[in-house]
């Protein structure tokens, strides 16, 4: 069967997603990867929303987090104060799972979603942290989706809006943040993990038809490529899921 980079990204992502996980996502490929998770490797994993949606069926793909369809047979429909109570609970907050996005991203994995240039004078402005910065900041594992690009991936972000592990090694105990971090980023090209003690990123996997070379040429620094395996194709099974029941109407594969 053949597939789309959007498809492979969402799969790979929702490969990642154990039982029990509680997920915070947010709108687009995020969501369809949690939703991918419900039905391919961890059907009793919860779902949740800053809108204050908490353990979401989901029957249809909302097209953002304020769609009353993120509120589908919840458990709990509170509010942005209980979704992120729920998060930073010392009994549930352990097995959050935050998926984010962002314009800009380095080898620690700290991330800018706010301005590209000065602040002051950006040449870019974008909408800011949302609920990122509260999530990158509190939850034990985050998933980052991004495109494969020099301009994403740099040295040194422009802004930082949202923390990774900062400048490495211990430095995120040091600020006073939680004991988790950025846990995999996921492009349309491979997937990146962060190194235990370093917490460098690395590369991890590359999708099919993909090289080491490939995803190197296409980030701004450099990273260790001596672990990278080949990531699985999708199977028949996991295509036909998300497209058949999480995005029949293709709001988000497009």
């Amino acid at each position: 069967m053949t597939y789309s980079k959007k498809e492979m990204m969402a799969i790979a992502a929702a490969r990642t997603i154990q039982n029990h996980d509680i997920v915070f996502c947010g709108t687009g490929i995020s969501m369809l990867a949690a939703m991918a998770a419900k039905h391919i490797s961890a059907p009793n994993s919860t779902i949740f929303f800053e809108t204050g949606a908490i353990d979401s069926q989901l029957e249809e793909v909302p097209l953002a987090v304020g769609d009353p369809r993120v509120m589908y047979r919840t458990a709990v429909n509170g509010s942005l104060l209980d979704s992120f109570a729920f998060m930073q609970n010392r009994h549930t907050g352990k097995r959050v799972v935050g998926i984010l996005g962002a314009a800009q991203i380095d080898r620690y994995g700290n991330l800018n979603s706010t301005v590209i240039g000065d602040y002051h004078h950006p040449k870019v402005r974008f909408s800011g942290s949302g609920g990122a910065a509260d999530v990158a900041s509190f939850v034990q594992r985050s998933i980052i989706f991004m495109q494969q690009e020099k301009r994403k991936f740099v040295e040194q972000v422009d802004y930082l809006t949202s923390p990774g592990w900062l400048g490495g090694g211990d430095d995120r105990k040091k600020a006073g943040l939680c004991d988790g971090g950025p846990w995999l980023v996921i492009t349309n090209m491979a997937v990146m993990g962060f190194d235990e003690t370093s917490k460098e990123m690395y590369l991890k996997a590359c999708f099919p038809g993909i090289t080491p070379d490939d995803v190197l040429a296409n980030m701004g620094f450099e990273i260790d490529v001596k672990q990278a395996e080949a990531t699985p194709e999708p199977t028949p099974r996991e295509l036909t899921i998300l497209r058949e029941q999480c995005d029949p109407q293709r709001l988000i594969l497009g």
